[in-house]
């Protein structure tokens, strides 16, 4: 509490006690795959097609992550994570010298060169820290590309400081830094100088096996390197059945890559699943596939069946790619145009030629009750998605909608509640965040996400004494119960008619 002694007027700014919970991103996919060039093994993100490009090249033959990628722009994506496979092991060291071809500038002891992958026209500059009178160790290093200031980095050529100019440069996505062998570290004197490009990251998609596309967390490397991004919210390995269709994965790799991939979604629990199934089946071998072969079942996985024809762009013939990629872009524009609470079924597919085969309504009478979501080509209306279910057996998570609008609910919570921890363990907490959670809900049952005629009947929010007692308080825990319903898909639109006459019946009087 401020303390008054001089007689005045006095203003001061205190809490409301509303802290508002905003309602987080939805679609952001990540892809694990083969690219023609760009940085491998760490998650790299991309918000349009043109930038992928830029960093991971053109169409590359028998692969389908580029494909898959710009399907998902053409359909209404708009932001994605690429984790490149093929390649080394891992990244070069960041203590040694680069890996990349291209030629290094020396700077107070320092090696500096272009990453893989950056592009042209970069230079760096290195003018004085700000400040007056800043320490004899600290300089700012600013990268350039194309003449404008793309990254600026107030560094120091100490080693046992956070701001270390080699640490301090593995955030970047341009330049590469390292020591100079046999030279000791000074502060740089001030100049500009032109780097090179470096030569592209070169990997072969041959040979790469189940292992390096599940990956290692503490590496970075593959399925895995995806734990440390939460803001993901789909996932998809299109170049597992490329790998499948050239011999370098069996059957059985195949189903280890994707239950890698599952125990991942479910794992992070906010992120779902997009899986494809093998090539050249047809809806018999599908229904083995997804019963007996694979077995799948999984509130946070789907499949899609069958494959899609496109353009390849490389060779201007029709082609056929697993269909992941276009889903998740489908996925994004139905978040977007009417949310996620809406099934993001019955929505043309758009880049979308042809399908490897085209179903029937008995086919899919046989794929659907089994989670198989299938894509359909109808007269006039163009190739959709016609199905929105998970692979899960629990009637309760059927829905694929269902399962991701709990995803946003519940990460939407938590992170709009970050203010609760360490705060007064009492009845003024419980109100905030029954007040809090309860603004959040009602807004969602406002844009139609849950069911119900009123508030009181889509959702309730229970934090009080009853689910709050001094043991749990002594605990140091607030537990808050929240209830919501969710709206479920019109699957089956049944209209029942009959004959109906407007006679007047006789009546006997």
């Amino acid at each position: 509490m401020p303390s008054y002694l001089t007689p005045g007027v006095y203003v001061e700014e205190v809490q409301s006690g509303a802290r508002p919970i905003e309602g987080v991103g939805t679609a952001v996919a990540a892809f694990v795959g083969f690219a023609e060039t760009g940085p491998f093994h760490r998650p790299t993100l991309v918000t349009s097609w043109d930038q992928y490009v830029s960093a991971f090249g053109t169409f590359t033959p028998d692969t389908y992550l580029t494909l898959a990628v710009h399907g998902f722009f053409s359909n209404g994506g708009g932001a994605a994570y690429i984790v490149r496979i093929g390649g080394p092991a891992e990244d070069a060291p960041q203590d040694s010298a680069p890996a990349a071809a291209a030629p290094s500038v020396a700077i107070g002891g320092f090696l500096v060169s272009a990453r893989p992958g950056a592009g042209d026209g970069l230079s760096i500059e290195v003018t004085d820290a700000e400040g007056e009178n800043p320490p004899e160790d600290r300089f700012r290093l600013l990268v350039r590309q194309g003449g404008k200031v793309a990254e600026t980095f107030d560094t120091s050529v100490r080693k046992n400081v956070k701001g270390y100019l080699v640490t301090q440069a593995r955030q970047s996505k341009l330049i590469e830094v390292t020591e100079q062998p046999g030279a000791a570290q000074t502060r740089p004197e001030k100049q500009s100088l032109t780097l090179a490009p470096a030569a592209p990251e070169t990997g072969s998609p041959a040979g790469a096996g189940p292992a390096e596309y599940v990956g290692d967390a503490s590496a970075r490397t593959g399925i895995a390197a995806l734990e440390a991004i939460d803001e993901i919210t789909m996932v998809a390995v299109p170049d597992l059945m490329s790998a499948h269709q050239r011999g370098d994965i069996d059957a059985e790799g195949v189903r280890a890559v994707q239950l890698a991939l599952i125990a991942h979604c479910e794992q992070m629990g906010d992120r779902v699943a997009v899986l494809d199934t093998p090539p050249g089946m047809n809806a018999q071998r599908v229904r083995t596939w997804r019963n007996d072969d694979a077995g799948y079942d999984s509130r946070y996985a789907t499949v899609y069946y069958p494959w899609l024809k496109v353009l390849d762009p490389a060779t201007g013939q029709q082609t056929l790619m697993p269909p992941s990629g276009h889903v998740a872009g489908v996925w994004a524009r139905s978040d977007g145009e009417r949310g996620v609470h809406k099934a993001p079924a019955n929505e043309v597919i758009r880049g979308a030629l042809d399908l490897e085969l085209r179903l029937s309504r008995g086919e899919q009478d046989l794929l659907n009750p089994i989670g198989v979501n299938c894509v359909r080509a109808f007269p006039g209306r163009g190739i959709r998605i016609w199905g929105a279910r998970t692979l899960s057996s629990d009637p309760a998570w059927r829905y694929l909608n269902v399962r991701r609008l709990f995803n946003y609910l519940e990460e939407s919570i938590l992170l709009g509640t970050q203010w609760v921890v360490f705060e007064p363990n009492d009845d003024r907490l419980w109100s905030s965040i029954r007040r809090n959670v309860t603004a959040f809900l009602s807004e969602e049952w406002r844009r139609g996400a849950l069911f119900g005629r009123t508030a009181e009947e889509a959702f309730y929010v229970k934090c009080d004494r009853d689910n709050n007692p001094q043991e749990s308080i002594d605990l140091g825990q607030v537990v808050c119960e929240i209830g919501v319903s969710p709206v479920k898909p019109a699957e089956f639109v049944v209209f029942r008619l009959s004959q109906f006459s407007d006679s007047t019946s006789l009546v006997d009087e």
